[in-house]
């Protein structure tokens, strides 16, 4: 089973940049997408029912901002919208899906920037990320539980080209850093850092100016996320730079 997870940019544009090709290159049987910036009805039939898939959508109260979606195969057991506060359900952030024993959370967590560049919107995000905490804890009592999607934090040094020039920028502040690694502390695993420690250069978003995709001068902020017993089912995790129709590019796991 291949799960894969990608902030889109912008569903829209995402289509005509070839999103209904890559569904089919994927070999996925889960998408879940993230800033999809359209409600259903806004988008052609081929991308919101494309032959052969299932679509869920939780677009944002505010027209043209943030929503999720996930793709499927096959249809879920169930499917739920959002944590539970309007707050951060009017932003279309969250969206579950469950496969039989399998839940998948896709979410993307807010940014914590506002709208003059400062950090204004750290400590929303740090809630959000505390509520989907809370969310997914109960969900690993009840089966095996991924967390897929735009975290907007990247974790350690590691995981940005350029960690001094940002310890005073959201996605690098210490208390989000910190924030992920209590998840980590509890056992929920970065797939793709497990898999591949101490390696520099592995990114999923690029700034789109100045050359900094072209010279990989980016930021590891989307995951997946395993609890335990959903860890041990992933069989391998991966990023695709080389996807284009973004300024993020995909990630995900091969299942058993």
């Amino acid at each position: 089973m291949r799960v894969v997870s990608w902030n889109v940019n912008g569903l829209r544009a995402c289509a005509k940049k070839g999103f209904a090709k890559f569904l089919e290159s994927s070999n996925a049987d889960v998408v879940g997408i993230q800033e999809v910036r359209a409600d259903p009805a806004q988008l052609d039939p081929e991308t919101c029912f494309p032959q052969g898939w299932q679509a869920y959508f939780a677009p944002a109260v505010r027209p043209g901002y943030s929503g999720v979606a996930i793709y499927s195969r096959v249809e879920p057991d169930d499917v739920q919208i959002g944590v539970g506060e309007k707050r951060f359900d009017d932003e279309g952030r969250l969206i579950t899906a469950r496969f039989g024993e399998l839940f998948i959370v896709n979410g993307y967590f807010p940014k914590g920037s506002g709208k003059d560049r400062d950090n204004s919107r750290v400590p929303y995000k740090l809630d959000f990320y505390r509520a989907v905490f809370e969310r997914v804890q109960r969900l690993r009592k009840r089966g095996q539980v991924l967390v897929i999607g735009d975290f907007n934090t990247a974790h350690e040094e590691i995981d940005l080209a350029r960690p001094k020039d940002n310890a005073k920028t959201s996605g690098f502040l210490p208390e989000e850093r910190e924030e992920f690694s209590r998840w980590i502390a509890a056992g929920w695993v970065d797939t793709f850092r497990v898999r591949h420690p101490g390696e520099n250069g592995h990114y999923t978003w690029w700034r789109q100016w100045g050359g900094a995709r072209e010279r990989n001068i980016g930021w590891r902020i989307d995951y997946v996320l395993a609890c335990p017993a959903a860890a041990a089912r992933v069989r391998d995790a991966f990023i695709w730079p080389q996807v284009m129709g973004s300024d993020h590019c995909p990630a995900g796991v091969d299942l058993d």
